[in-house]
């Protein structure tokens, strides 16, 4: 009788506080999942056995290979029976020899360690006349009209210090894109993180070769080199020889069926494939292995909400987010797109104190979800946050309007951060408390949107999509990327 009064006591107060989208039930599978997870949660173990074993996870090398089948196997492992490859054709991209020399004449270059930026093409040899151009924003080519044709630019990844207050940062693909546009030869991006750290990634919106070299140089030997362009005319001779080919790439899935909404699903995946300077422990290992042990936990305890879930491995995100375009191309062509109700995305994600999402409409189950954990852990602040942006596998869901969210307010472990895509970037940097508490705060998000009696947010019309884009200011960067696809 006492246990009855005080659930009855919690659902008035959540009632009470705007919180009238939980179900009673929720209190106590939510406790259930904050157990399992905390006792027995696989996130952390399987991530170091993943990176002992098979180390990077590129798509379209044996690693990636061997990762795609570790996720399936893993899900299998779990009890999963609805469990597929998703196979799709990707324009696969490795590095191959790099050299870059820099210096103020021709006939006396020195070396400076750099690393190949993809999808560079496959062979280059390029002696220019070095021009710096800033953040490498439109703006700075439109003031300097001319100034960085058949030369090579030399920009920042992020936002120079003492740039101009509100000054804008663009991904490294838009800037190369930028560049390319205005007449550059090549490109030297300069690196943010102190130490020497080099960064790898992709320099291309579409996920294809790039007609110009592409190269990231440490932040110290960047701002040295700068400032002799500054002093007076600078060059480089880079040489590069990379691989390009069409290879097949997989994603996994694993699906639990909707009790009494199984045409209504909600996504939550995240990116599998790594880089191949580390064994990307960080990004997205603590992400994608949080997201199969979500998995195992729905399986642990019998979970079935009332609508499908799908649990999505993705590969191909680091090249352009081959992997979820294809998701999304599947689905569009088989109509089934219009059946997923909300997509969850964690890349990169880290003890999360609260939850993200496009949709305002969502805060109120959002937070009504957030209260139960919060009940459960008082770390757990319930922040709640909306916005969007772009470069990461919810990107091709929200472009057709569908509603994209996950965990927010947490901090990458162990400093972390300067190891973004860089040779750093390994399992001594990952936290298992942290991993635990985005398994087990994110699968009671899952639980909750896929189990709610009424999902307030809808999917946009084509034009509401246009309308929530630019209110976010991603028309640009859009543009830059050939994905606006309105006239205007």
């Amino acid at each position: 009788m006492v246990k009855r009064s005080l659930i009855a006591v919690s659902c008035l107060l959540l009632a009470g506080t705007g919180m009238a989208q939980v179900k009673p039930e929720w209190n106590a599978v939510f406790k259930n999942i904050n157990t399992e997870v905390q006792s027995n949660s696989k996130a952390y173990a399987t991530l170091k056995q993943a990176t002992e074993t098979i180390g990077h996870r590129l798509t379209g090398s044996e690693n990636g290979k061997k990762a795609e089948e570790y996720a399936y196997n893993l899900l299998k492992l779990y009890g999963f029976k609805n469990l597929r490859y998703q196979p799709f054709e990707v324009e696969s991209w490795s590095r191959g020899t790099i050299s870059v020399n820099i210096g103020a004449t021709t006939s006396a270059l020195h070396p400076v360690k750099a690393v190949t930026l993809a999808h560079s093409p496959v062979k280059a040899d390029l002696t220019a006349e070095v021009v710096d151009m800033g953040n490498g924003l439109e703006a700075d080519y439109q003031a300097s009209q001319g100034k960085v044709k058949d030369k090579i630019a030399l920009v920042y990844l992020g936002v120079l210090p003492g740039s101009p207050a509100g000054t804008k940062s663009l991904h490294r693909s838009e800037k190369t894109a930028i560049a390319t546009k205005y007449g550059a030869k090549g490109i030297i991006i300069i690196n943010t993180a102190e130490g020497g750290i080099l960064l790898t990634g992709t320099a291309s919106v579409t996920g294809k070769l790039i007609p110009i070299p592409a190269v990231c140089i440490g932040k110290e030997d960047g701002l040295a080199f700068k400032k002799e362009v500054a002093a007076g005319k600078q060059y480089a001779h880079i040489t590069m020889t990379n691989f390009s080919g069409l290879i097949k790439a997989r994603n996994v899935i694993a699906t639990i069926k909707g009790k009494t909404l199984p045409n209504e699903k909600v996504v939550v995946g995240g990116h599998l494939d790594s880089w191949d300077l580390a064994t990307g422990a960080i990004d997205n290992g603590i992400g994608s292995f949080s997201v199969l042990d979500m998995a195992r936990t729905f399986q642990a305890l019998k979970l079935q909400p009332e609508r499908t879930v799908e649990f999505v491995m993705f590969m191909g995100e680091e090249e352009g987010l081959l992997g979820s375009k294809a998701y999304v191309d599947a689905a569009v062509k088989d109509k089934s797109i219009d059946q997923i109700r909300y997509m969850l995305n964690y890349d990169m994600t880290n003890d999360p104190k609260g939850f993200s999402t496009t949709a305002e409409e969502s805060k109120e189950l959002f937070q009504s979800i957030g209260s139960i954990a919060q009940q459960l852990d008082t770390t757990f602040r319930n922040t709640f946050r909306t916005g969007a942006g772009l470069h990461s596998d919810h990107q091709p869901f929200m472009l057709h309007g569908v509603p994209t969210g996950g965990g927010a307010g947490g901090a990458l472990p162990n400093n972390a951060g300067p190891c973004y895509h860089a040779d750093c970037d390994n399992f001594k940097l990952v936290d298992e408390q942290g991993m635990k508490n985005t398994v087990r705060y994110s699968a009671m998000l899952l639980y909750g949107i896929a189990d709610s009696k009424e999902l307030k947010a809808k999917h946009f019309t084509d034009e509401e999509t246009k309308a929530f884009l630019l209110k976010n200011n991603l028309k640009e960067p859009l543009k830059i990327a050939g994905e606006w696809r309105w006239d205007d």
